[in-house]
C-alpha cells in the first residue's frame, strides 16, 4: 500500500484542500496498486483508468477555480450493480454480456456531481444473490484477511464482496454497495470495514439493477465511520425517477460523530442469541454492551418476538421479487443471446446459459411461491409476517429505545469453496440471520469493526436505528470504533 492510498477519505480531503496533493496524484497511486493487486484479489471486473485520469484532471481544474464538492477528487470503486453511462454494467452476470447503459444511476451521478473519481466497476455476487461473492460470473473475490498462520483464501462476504475487499485492501478510498438482506453489513464485518445500509428510501434505487425492489438499498462501504458519513451524504437524495425515495433533507452525518451517547437507550434483543452461536460472537456482543455502559448509555433488554421467522420470510419475499425483476433478461434487446429454433427456445437457452446456479435457484423458488395455488400459502403469508417483524421494531422504538445492538454475523469469514456451504444452501443463507430483519422492516443498520476472533479475523457489531435516524447510528457507532481501535489485514497480495 502506498502512502497516498493509506489515506482515509477525510485525510485525503484535508491534503487536497491544503494543496499538498492533487487528485491526479491520488488517482495514479490507486491505479498503480490496483494494477499490482487485482490479479490476486479479483475485486475489479473493469478498471476505468482513462476515465479516472480524465475525471481527476477535471477535479483539479475545478479546485483551482474555487469549486470544491463534498468528494472532490476522491477515487471510488463502484459495485457492478450500478449503471454507469457507456461503461460495463453487468451485475456480474453472463446474461448481461457487453451491456453498457446509455444512462447513469442516480447514486453514481450524485457522487460525480460532488467531484468523485471513478476507478472502475467492482466484483459482486451475480445480481447481488449470495453471501460470499462466489456466484459472480467473473469468479470469487478474495478477502485480504487470512487466518493466522494460514494461506487459505477466504471469502469477503457478499454480495458486495468486491466493494468490501477493495476498501480493506486500499484499492479505492471508498466504495458503493447495495444491501438487500445484509449485502453491505456482512461483507463489512468479514473485512474489518464500516458498512451502512440506510433507511429504505434514503438513496435512490434508479439505475441499480433490481434484485428485490422492496428490500434493495444503496449505501457505502468505507474504512471508518467518518468516511461512511461523508459518502452517504453525497449518495443520498430524493429522486423523481424513484417514487420510493423520500423527500427529506440529507443531514450532515459527519457532525454526529463524537457526540456523547449519555442517556441513550440501547436495546439488546434476546432473540438474537441463536442456537449454535459461537462463544466468541456472544463475548464480543457482551463487550459491546459494556462499552456502551461505560459511555453512559442505558442498556435495556428487549424482545423482537418474530425474529425467528425473518429468515424464512426473507427467502420467500426476496426470490418472489427477483423472479419478477429478472424476467426482463431474455436475450431479445441486450446482453447474451443464444440461438434457438424459435423464440421460446431462444428464451430458454439464453436464460439457462446466462444465469448462474444460485440465480436460477432463486428464480425457481420465487416463481413457485407466486404461482397459482401457492401464492396465498407462501407469499401472502410471508408479507403478513413481514408486517409483524416491522411492528416488533416499532414497539421497541415507541418504548424509548434509540438503537439496537446485535452481532453483525454468526461467524468470521470462511474459506472459498467451503464444502459445507456448497452442499447446503440453507447453511449459506444463515449468514444473513442477523441482518435480514433490518431490510424486512426498512430500517437503517450499520456494521462496525469490533474486534478479532481467535483466528485473527475481523468481527463486526451491528447497530439498528429508527427510520431515517442515520445520524443517531453514526453517533452511537463511534463508541464501538473508539473502544475497538483500528486493525488492518497484513499485506500478502
Amino acid at each position: 500500500m502506498s502512502e497516498l492510498t493509506s489515506l482515509t477519505i477525510a485525510q485525503a480531503r484535508e491534503k487536497l484542500n491544503a494543496g499538498e496533493i492533487t487528485s491526479v496524484e491520488l488517482t495514479e497511486a490507486y491505479l498503480s496498486v490496483i494494477d499490482a493487486a487485482n490479479e490476486s484479489l479479483n475485486t475489479y471486473v473493469v478498471v476505468t483508468a482513462d476515465k479516472a485520469r480524465k475525471m481527476a484532471k477535471a477535479s483539479d481544474e475545478r479546485r483551482a477555480g474555487g469549486t470544491i464538492g463534498g468528494l472532490e477528487g476522491i477515487p471510488l470503486g463502484i459495485k457492478d450493480l450500478f449503471a454507469t453511462r457507456g461503461i460495463h454494467t453487468q451485475a456480474c452476470s453472463h446474461i448481461l454480456d457487453d451491456f453498457k447503459p446509455e444512462y447513469e444511476s442516480t447514486v453514481t451521478q450524485n457522487l460525480w456531481d460532488d467531484g468523485a473519481v471513478m476507478l472502475g466497476k467492482l466484483n459482486m455476487d451475480e445480481f447481488a444473490m449470495g453471501s460470499s461473492n462466489e456466484t459472480s460470473y467473473y469468479g470469487p473475490v478474495k478477502n485480504p484477511w487470512r487466518e493466522q498462520g494460514s494461506n487459505t483464501a477466504l471469502v469477503p462476504g457478499g454480495s458486495s464482496g468486491g466493494s468490501a475487499s477493495s476498501v480493506a485492501a486500499h484499492l479505492c478510498a471508498g466504495a458503493t454497495a447495495t444491501d438487500t438482506g445484509g449485502s453491505i453489513r456482512q461483507p463489512a464485518a468479514f473485512t474489518g470495514t464500516v458498512g451502512i445500509k440506510p433507511t429504505y428510501g434514503r438513496c435512490s434505487r434508479w439505475g441499480i439493477a433490481a434484485f428485490a425492489s422492496s428490500l434493495d438499498q444503496a449505501g457505502p462501504i468505507s474504512r471508518d465511520l467518518r468516511d461512511a458519513a461523508i459518502m452517504l451524504k453525497s449518495m443520498a437524495s430524493v429522486d423523481a425517477k424513484d417514487t420510493t425515495s423520500v423527500d427529506l433533507p440529507v443531514p450532515d452525518y459527519e457532525a454526529s460523530i463524537g457526540k456523547s451517547v449519555k442517556g441513550m437507550k440501547i436495546g439488546i434483543p434476546k432473540e438474537y442469541r441463536v442456537d449454535g452461536m459461537p462463544e466468541e460472537i456472544e463475548a464480543l456482543w457482551q463487550k459491546g454492551i459494556e462499552w456502551y455502559r461505560d459511555a453512559g448509555a442505558e442498556i435495556v433488554d428487549i424482545s423482537l418476538p418474530h425474529t425467528k421467522y425473518a429468515l424464512p420470510t426473507y427467502y420467500i419475499v426476496a426470490p418472489a421479487e427477483a423472479s419478477s425483476n429478472l424476467a426482463r433478461y431474455d436475450g431479445v434487446r441486450y446482453g447474451l443471446r443464444e440461438t434457438g429454433s424459435d423464440i421460446t427456445d431462444m428464451y430458454e437457452k439464453t436464460r439457462a446459459t446466462g444465469f448462474g446456479h444460485e440465480v436460477r435457484r432463486r428464480i425457481l423458488i420465487g416463481t413457485y411461491v407466486l404461482s397459482s395455488g401457492y401464492y396465498d400459502a407462501y407469499y401472502l403469508r410471508a408479507q403478513k409476517v413481514r408486517t409483524l417483524i416491522k411492528r416488533d421494531f416499532e414497539t421497541a422504538f415507541a418504548d424509548g429505545i434509540d438503537a439496537i445492538l446485535t452481532p453483525a454475523t454468526p461467524s468470521s469469514a470462511f474459506a472459498i469453496g467451503d464444502e459445507e456451504m456448497a452442499a447446503d444452501p440453507v447453511k449459506m443463507y444463515l449468514n444473513d440471520v442477523f441482518t435480514v430483519t433490518v431490510n424486512m422492516a426498512g430500517l437503517p443498520g450499520i456494521s462496525v469493526p469490533a474486534g478479532l476472533d481467535n483466528k485473527g479475523l475481523p468481527l463486526g457489531l451491528q447497530l439498528i436505528g429508527k427510520p431515517f435516524a442515520e445520524e443517531e447510528l453514526f453517533q452511537a457507532s463511534h463508541v464501538i470504533e473508539q473502544a475497538a481501535g483500528k486493525f488492518e489485514a497484513e499485506k500478502w497480495w
